[in-house]
C-alpha cells in the first residue's frame, strides 16, 4: 500500500511539473487507495495553472559571429579553458617543483622504503617548498599582472606578458652557469645565438629548463645513493662471509640507513641544500 502512494505521489508531481492538465493528475489520483481500500482523493491537491511548480529554463543558443572580435573573444575562452586545464602541468614544469619532488624520490628509494612516507606526503611537501621558493616570483606576478588586469588597467595580452616575464628570468637564472640545455633547443631550432634573455624564446626556454631540471635532480639523486650504497655493499659482505646467504641484506642495512640519516638531520639539510640550489636564499 506504501508502494502504491509513493509512486502515485511520484506520478502527479511529474504531471506537475511537465505542465500536465487537472484530469490527468486527477486520473492518477484515482488510482491510490486508502488503508481500507477505498479511494484517495490525491489530485486534489496538485496546483495548476500558475501556482504549477515551476522548473528553471536554460537556453543555449548557438549562431555564427557577427564580427572579428566576437572571434577572438571565443578564441580567447577556448584558450583560457585550455590553460586551465594545463595548470598542474604548468605548476610542475615551471616552478622548482619538478627538482623536489624527483629528489624526495629518490630519497625515499636510497633510504629502501617502500609504504613511508607516503608519496602524497612527499609530493605535499615538495608542493609547500615551492611555494616558498616561488613566493617572490608569485608576488611579483600578482602586483604587475593579476591585480592591474583585475582592476581594468591591462589587457589580457599585457597581463600575459607581466606574467611570464617573472617566470622566463626565474628559469634563466636557474641556468645561468650552465645553459647547455638553452644552446641545444636553439641549435635544434635552426635559431641564432641569443645574446641576453630577450632573445631567448619561451618556447625554447622551457623545455630547456625541464632538461636541466632533471639533470640537475639526477645529479642530486646520485650523490644521495652514495652513502646508502656503501652501506648495503658492507652488510651484504658481511652476511656473506657469516655464511648468512638466505638473509635478505637489506633487513639488516634498512635500520642503519635509518639510524645515519637520522643522526646527520637528514631531512633538515636535504630541503636547505634543496632551497640554497635555487638561488637568492
Amino acid at each position: 500500500m506504501k508502494r502504491s502512494k509513493l509512486a502515485t505521489v511520484l506520478l502527479l508531481a511529474i504531471a506537475a511539473a511537465m505542465g500536465a492538465p487537472m484530469a490527468v493528475a486527477q486520473e492518477a489520483g484515482d488510482t491510490a487507495t486508502d488503508g481500507a481500500g477505498g479511494a484517495a482523493a490525491v489530485g486534489e491537491a496538485v496546483p495548476t495553472g500558475e501556482e504549477a511548480l515551476q522548473v528553471p529554463f536554460i537556453d543555449l543558443n548557438i549562431r555564427e559571429p557577427q564580427n572579428g572580435q566576437e572571434v577572438a573573444l571565443s578564441v580567447q575562452l577556448l584558450l583560457i579553458l585550455a590553460v586551465l586545464s594545463l595548470a598542474p602541468s604548468i605548476i610542475i614544469l615551471t616552478t622548482s617543483f619538478l627538482r623536489i619532488a624527483i629528489v624526495f624520490d629518490f630519497v625515499k628509494r636510497a633510504l629502501s622504503l617502500q609504504q613511508v612516507p607516503p608519496t602524497q606526503v612527499l609530493m605535499g611537501v615538495a608542493l609547500f617548498m615551492t611555494m616558498f621558493i616561488m613566493w617572490p616570483t608569485l608576488e611579483e606576478i600578482y602586483d604587475d599582472a593579476f591585480a592591474p588586469f583585475r582592476d581594468g588597467e591591462i589587457g589580457i595580452e599585457e597581463a600575459y606578458g607581466e606574467t611570464i616575464g617573472p617566470l622566463r628570468v626565474f628559469m634563466y637564472r636557474q641556468m645561468r652557469e650552465d645553459p647547455q640545455s638553452v644552446r641545444l633547443f636553439m641549435r635544434m631550432g635552426g635559431l641564432e645565438r641569443p645574446q641576453n634573455l630577450a632573445d631567448v624564446p619561451t618556447r625554447v626556454l622551457l623545455p630547456a629548463f625541464v632538461l636541466h631540471e632533471l639533470t640537475v635532480a639526477f645529479k642530486i639523486g646520485i650523490l644521495l645513493f652514495i652513502p646508502f650504497i656503501i652501506i648495503d655493499m658492507v652488510v651484504a659482505s658481511t652476511l656473506m662471509s657469516m655464511g648468512m646467504i638466505m638473509l635478505p641484506p637489506i633487513m639488516i642495512s634498512l635500520p642503519f640507513k635509518l639510524i645515519l640519516f637520522v643522526l646527520v638531520d637528514g631531512w633538515n639539510l636535504i630541503t636547505q641544500q634543496l632551497v640554497a640550489s635555487f638561488g637568492g636564499f
